[in-house]
């Protein structure tokens, strides 16, 4: 089988050879951005703590301290080496996740968590990494390039998904499904079949929100699926027989399973005046709050709405919001610009790498990250529901910050390898 790397073009090519850097043999983009947001976040975090009683913003530093040299550890070695080690950690991680339904700790609505010598750590957040480096496995050996190659992965990624969607942590069980879909494109997935399989999802909301729209969205659907597909009139009568199910089933459910406080989470993005003081008031302080930053936000550690702790959970889940009160639009503007040169260069790391296995493990990592972003900067200004997915390097949290730098590392390793064999003749 003709390799990945092979058929994919060098979008990013550029010689290495010559180039001065400031530090050299430092990535100042792939350790400097990320370092940068951490400072930042540790004066964010103090900030919404002044008026508690409680002060844990140092500890954002000290777990970033020691999730650096763990880094620096792993990206000493070559990726390849952690090949051999894929199932064991799949299998550590699937035991660690069906720990917590047995003996784990629950906290804000969800049972995530396992006590381990006093330390809350979160498995869900060490699934990613571990699937990331299965899904390379796998996808490296076998690539999506026929309707039958979406089995393996999907089977690989559907226990752990499960095991944390039922905790229940929807947040979570997103950024599986994000890294899935992207690195089966990446493996060589048309992009065409994306939209097939994210279309039962589509069916469910345009059946929730304007059933007519499916009059037109489920042809529209079986047509692609006649298009794109082998075996046409199989492929067709699989997808409409789908769509039509979750059309179907969707407001069902939505009546007779969901709770109530289950849908206004899903849906008060959409007015959340209708609540102002219970679901909706998350989303209003929120934006409240970045709205009045204006272009240059109050001054770090001078925000009124984050002195007064008018945000619950600001310095987690919500720490955007802390961020354009203090720093306004500027500030914002730059940690988007951050992210998404950060986004850039592990797209390089990536086109550059000298296996599959490192390309689409890089690839993985880009999606559990900037997927994040997106979600959690939509929640934080109104433009997307609550889901609990915290904010890379800004938002608080053990697990999360350790496995961002977990997942430095292994890129880091990959830039390595690729940067020493760009300057080879």
């Amino acid at each position: 089988m003709q390799s990945l790397l092979a058929r994919r073009s060098r979008m990013f090519a550029g010689p290495a050879k010559g180039r001065r850097r400031l530090l050299p043999g430092v990535d100042l983009v792939l350790w400097g951005i990320p370092l940068a947001m951490i400072l930042v976040a540790g004066i964010l975090i103090a900030s919404t703590q002044r008026e508690a009683d409680y002060a844990d913003w140092y500890q954002h530093w000290i777990t970033a301290g020691v999730g650096l040299v763990i880094a620096l550890l792993i990206g000493a070695i070559p990726l390849e080496r952690y090949k051999p080690l894929q199932w064991p950690i799949y299998g550590a991680t699937v035991a660690s996740l069906i720990a917590v339904r047995i003996i784990g700790v629950s906290a804000l609505g969800a049972q995530s968590w396992i006590n381990i010598a006093g330390f809350h750590v979160q498995p869900s957040e060490f699934a990613k990494v571990a699937a990331i480096l299965l899904l390379a496995g796998v996808l490296s050996k076998y690539p999506v390039e026929r309707p039958v190659d979406l089995i393996r992965p999907t089977a690989m990624i559907a226990l752990p998904w499960l095991l944390v969607f039922v905790q229940p942590d929807l947040g979570s069980s997103l950024v599986f499904a994000a890294i899935l879909l992207v690195m089966m494109v990446w493996s060589g997935m048309p992009g065409a079949w994306v939209l097939l399989l994210v279309s039962p999802l589509i069916s469910a909301i345009v059946a929730g929100v304007w059933a007519w729209g499916l009059i037109a969205w489920i042809p529209l659907m079986g047509w692609l699926a006649w298009t794109r597909l082998p075996w046409k009139r199989t492929a067709l009568a699989v997808v409409l027989a789908i769509e039509g199910l979750f059309a179907i089933a969707t407001p069902w459910l939505w009546s007779n399973v969901l709770l109530p406080h289950q849908r206004a989470r899903l849906t008060i993005f959409l007015d959340p005046s209708q609540d102002p003081l219970g679901s909706g008031y998350h989303l209003l302080q929120s934006t409240v709050g970045i709205g009045s930053g204006g272009w240059f936000g109050m001054g770090l550690m001078q925000g009124s709405l984050t002195k007064l702790r008018f945000i619950p959970e600001q310095h987690t889940d919500f720490i955007f919001s802390a961020l354009g009160e203090e720093t306004g639009f500027l500030g914002s503007a730059l940690v988007v610009i951050g992210f998404a040169v950060l986004m850039g260069r592990l797209l390089q790391i990536a086109d550059r790498a000298k296996t599959d296995f490192e390309a689409l493990t890089v690839v993985g990592i880009g999606a559990m990250l900037m997927f994040q972003v997106v979600v959690n900067i939509n929640m934080t200004i109104g433009l997307g529901p609550i889901t609990g997915i915290p904010l890379p390097f800004l938002s608080y949290g053990r697990s999360a910050m350790l496995v961002n730098f977990i997942a430095l590392g292994l890129v880091s390793s990959v830039a390595r390898r690729g940067r020493r064999s760009s300057r080879r003749p």
